[in-house]
């Protein structure tokens, strides 16, 4: 396999990243997950990767050589250390609840310094890391500044010339059906730098292609009829059906339309959010609660397939496993097409390999038959005791579990 182009993979949970980067021609050569039902989705729809026996990264980065002799690697055939470690410590939701030296000392922000010590010993052409946006987020950084001073130190102690680059993204810029906000950290050995594409999609077809939208990825699948399964639960079940498509909780807030049932940007933004056909749908999380969007415009869950075409899985790809593990799976993923974007511009302009791709594979196709949006009910009987006045959010850093966080900090 000497001269292809061979990807470690790290972290590699559904595959997300790889399946993109398959797209353009490069061979996963060895993954290490340690997610027992991710690894089975590797095995079922990709069973010429290889997965490691040492399915742990901060095991593996022990002993990263015998790991990669496992696999069949030698270091000079790897063309691209791809990885995206645990996103949770990095996650914007996270800055609400803990500072930025708590956020690292969760074990799982250990796995930057897995990462680094891997690719010191690896030491491939290019290297490629994913994370939440929240991962260099404006004060609260702590991740990225570790991950960029230790390729800095890799380079001092190992001549190289890696030049850590910043990309910040929206998925739907790309074609993706999903606003997803997302940073990748790239770099080549030889200190060359990468020059991001500019966006190809947009909100209107004058200004480019236009957003690949909910209807454009799952308009085929809509059926009145669905799975028990994807009844929605919980206390708020019973008032999804009087949100608008494309709106959240707050169409239920003073002079938005709805009835008064909550106060201004009081609950979190994905509170009994709802997809709108017509537009790209809202990001796809990976645990949420009852109440957490989006939901489809059917007023109930989506579909492990709905997702899977929403995150851009190829075509064929599945995951068999109930539901909510699904969608921990596919919500932790990249988006395969932006895999595949980011790959093509890695090949392209790091590695100087030439691209035998014309256009990209993953972005589904523009639909013209998109049906007007359902009319939302009245809102139940259950609920009419909410109807009054209520006072809004008082603004960033003065919301009740703030103070009191400030206050608990204070007392110790």
């Amino acid at each position: 396999m000497q001269g292809g182009l061979n990807v470690l993979s790290l972290f590699t949970g559904a595959g997300g990243l790889d399946l993109g980067l398959e797209q353009v021609g490069f061979c996963t050569r060895l993954c290490v997950e340690n997610d027992a039902r991710a690894r089975e989705t590797l095995r079922q729809n990709r069973s010429s990767w290889t997965l490691a026996r040492e399915s742990d990264a901060l095991a593996f980065a022990r002993d990263p050589g015998a790991a990669l002799r496992e696999g069949g690697l030698r270091r000079s055939e790897i063309s691209l250390l791809a990885g995206g470690p645990p996103c949770q410590p990095f996650s914007k939701a996270g800055h609400w609840t803990a500072d930025g030296p708590t956020r690292m000392r969760d074990p799982r922000a250990k796995t930057i310094g897995a990462y680094l010590r891997i690719l010191s010993h690896v030491l491939p052409d290019a290297l490629i890391f994913e994370n939440v946006s929240g991962f260099a987020f404006k004060g609260q950084h702590q991740g990225y500044r570790a991950l960029v001073q230790g390729i800095r130190e890799i380079n001092r102690t190992r001549g190289t010339r890696y030049e850590p680059q910043l990309i910040r993204l929206n998925a739907a810029d790309y074609g993706v059906p999903q606003l997803r906000e997302r940073v990748f950290i790239v770099a080549h050995r030889l200190g060359r730098l990468l020059e991001l594409p500019p966006p190809t999609h947009g909100p209107r077809a004058s200004t480019g292609d236009r957003y690949r939208t909910s209807w454009d990825a799952i308009g085929d699948l809509d059926h009145a009829d669905f799975s028990e399964e994807l009844l929605p639960q919980g206390k708020w079940a019973a008032l999804l059906p009087t949100i608008p498509e494309g709106q959240n909780y707050l169409w239920h807030t003073p002079g938005q339309g709805g009835q008064p049932l909550f106060g201004w940007r009081t609950r979190y933004w994905s509170f009994l959010l709802k997809l709108s056909k017509s537009a790209p749908s809202w990001t796809i999380s990976a645990s949420p609660g009852p109440a957490t969007g989006p939901f489809h415009w059917r007023n109930r869950l989506l579909s492990s397939e709905e997702m899977c075409r929403l995150q851009t899985f190829p075509p064929g790809f599945a995951i068999n496993a109930p539901r909510r593990v699904a969608q921990l799976q596919i919500g932790n993923a990249v988006p395969p097409a932006l895999g595949e974007l980011l790959g093509r511009e890695i090949r392209r302009q790091l590695l100087r390999v030439a691209d035998p791709t014309a256009a990209p594979i993953l972005i589904p196709k523009a639909r013209t038959d998109c049906p007007v949006a359902m009319h939302p009910a009245r809102v139940p009987k259950q609920y009419l005791h909410m109807v009054g006045s209520h006072k809004p959010h008082p603004g960033t850093g003065k919301g009740p579990g703030r103070v009191g966080r400030s206050v608990a900090a204070h007392a110790l």
